[in-house]
């Protein structure tokens, strides 16, 4: 059974409710939880590393819980609870050196390629 994931015009998220789906049934670390128009929330948790690969649109990371280091193409940053991170569409990153609690608000939104400069 797939899980219905909310849709506008009023949301309300919660991390320990959507850490409750997390791994999913293939391990996957991430959970979708809201979409409305090009907008689409997600809770991402990544333990021990970090695969992730370049996305098609632009996205924000905020950081629920969790310190680490993020690689965004071109340096890396400490991050920590609060953080708020972009990354245009296309742009190698990721998070390294984690804690093993990091959990992330991930927002994607706008066209596949991302919005112009």
């Amino acid at each position: 059974m797939t899980k219905e994931i909310p849709t506008g015009p009023v949301a309300h998220l919660r991390p320990a409710d959507a850490l409750r789906h997390l791994p999913g049934p293939s391990g996957e670390r991430f959970v979708t939880l809201f979409r409305h128009g090009s907008l689409e929330v997600e809770l991402y948790a990544p333990r021990g590393h970090d695969p992730q690969t370049p996305h098609t649109r632009d996205e924000l990371y905020v950081i629920v819980t969790g310190t680490g280091r993020f690689f965004n193409g071109t340096d890396r940053r400490p991050f920590a609870p609060g953080d708020c991170l972009f990354v245009a569409a296309g742009t190698e990153h990721r998070f390294e050196e984690f804690s093993n609690d990091v959990a992330v608000w991930v927002v994607f939104y706008g066209r596949e390629g991302g919005e112009a400069a």
